[in-house]
């Protein structure tokens, strides 16, 4: 099938990110696929974003733009869908950039293979020069996945038995969908969440695909992170993000009903919540050691986290994270906290600790 039949959609939010627009859109207007429009969607930016947009939309036919009332990341990609008109749609971050063939290769390999999604792989470009760029692979091996192969792995899509054991690469920003194939599963994707925000579209989407493939070893997706990124602001709602996360998942598992991912989803969990309780100690440190250590009590102690610590089925964590999850179960909060500001802290630095949730 000739690729300059088929149309791809790329919906692009757009939130107060004047400084990388340009280098975003342009990366996008350059792809080698002609056939290609690009949904520009402003989710109600305070800066120049906008006015940037409208530049765009009027200098070029292919760029459409959206204006609305911010309303978050998940949000204003719906809004990009709901006027997508490609029979495939991709995604990019308004801070990020893509090489030109991204789209051309993506597309003759869902093509070749009458594949309903591609996954390529992406490279993260550090703002800090002294933080090497790494790149990031789908944790799918194989070119083409079909049907019964893809069912092979849901025992451990969400988790594998490891720490962010995830063998579903979440990113929707590294894919080309078959536009009906999002539209059928928007219904799952909840604007109230806002910590890993991909999960409940690739999540459902992959539950439904019939074929798969990979474009193996090619990393056109420049994933950027400033200073910001790593070290970032305190978040004081991060845990109710985790458990919406997680309720959401459970909703989507329950309703597509082809697995039983509710382990899994547990695992995920309570992987989030150590990223929980470092958010506390790292971002929060300025409260002093007593406010924060009762802030990681409440956060072990609830319930939901306790079930977890006591009934995971991960059984192929690091030594280091098997003793961080024991000092959790066993309230030594104290200890929790040099941890984190001893060790973490170099990763953070490092970039180690950085993932796309």
């Amino acid at each position: 099938m000739e690729s300059s039949n088929y149309k791809i959609s790329v919906i692009v939010p757009v939130y107060n990110v004047e400084a990388y627009l340009r280098r975003c859109v342009d990366s996008i207007l350059a792809q080698t696929i002609e056939d290609l429009e690009i949904i520009l969607v402003d989710d109600g930016s305070t800066d120049r974003s906008g006015i940037i947009c409208d530049e765009y939309g009027k200098a070029h036919e292919r760029v459409r733009v959206h204006h609305k009332t911010n309303g978050g990341l998940t949000s204003a990609w719906k809004a990009g869908m709901d006027l997508a008109s490609g029979d495939f749609a991709g995604f990019v971050d308004s801070d990020d950039w893509i090489e030109p063939d991204m789209y051309e290769r993506m597309l003759d390999l869902v093509l070749r293979t009458h594949a309903d999604v591609a996954v390529c792989g992406l490279v993260f470009d550090f703002e800090d020069p002294k933080i090497p760029k790494r790149k990031e692979i789908s944790n799918f091996k194989k070119e083409v996945y079909d049907r019964k192969e893809l069912e092979e792995l849901f025992p451990s899509l969400i988790n594998d038995g490891s720490f962010f054991g995830r063998t579903l690469q979440s990113a929707r920003v590294t894919k080309l969908f078959r536009a009906d194939l999002i539209r059928r599963n928007m219904k799952y994707c909840d604007d109230r969440v806002s910590l890993g925000e991909d999960m409940q579209i690739t999540f459902p989407v992959l539950l439904d695909t019939g074929r798969l493939c990979v474009v193996r070893d090619f990393f056109p997706y420049h994933y950027w992170i400033n200073q910001k990124s790593i070290t970032g602001k305190y978040d004081s709602g991060y845990m109710e993000k985790v458990k919406l996360l997680a309720e959401r998942l459970s909703v989507i598992s329950r309703e597509k009903g082809v697995y039983d991912f509710s382990d899994q989803i547990r695992n995920d969990f309570l992987s989030m919540t150590v990223l929980a309780v470092k958010n506390e100690i790292y971002r929060n440190y300025k409260a002093g050691r007593k406010a924060v250590t009762a802030n990681v009590k409440g956060i072990c102690e609830d319930a939901q986290v306790r079930e977890a610590l006591g009934n995971h089925t991960m059984d192929r964590l690091s030594f280091s994270i098997r003793l961080y999850l024991r000092l959790m179960m066993k309230g030594r909060y104290n200890l929790c906290y040099w941890l984190v500001l001893v060790f973490f802290k170099v990763n953070y630095y490092l970039g180690r600790e950085y993932r796309r949730q």
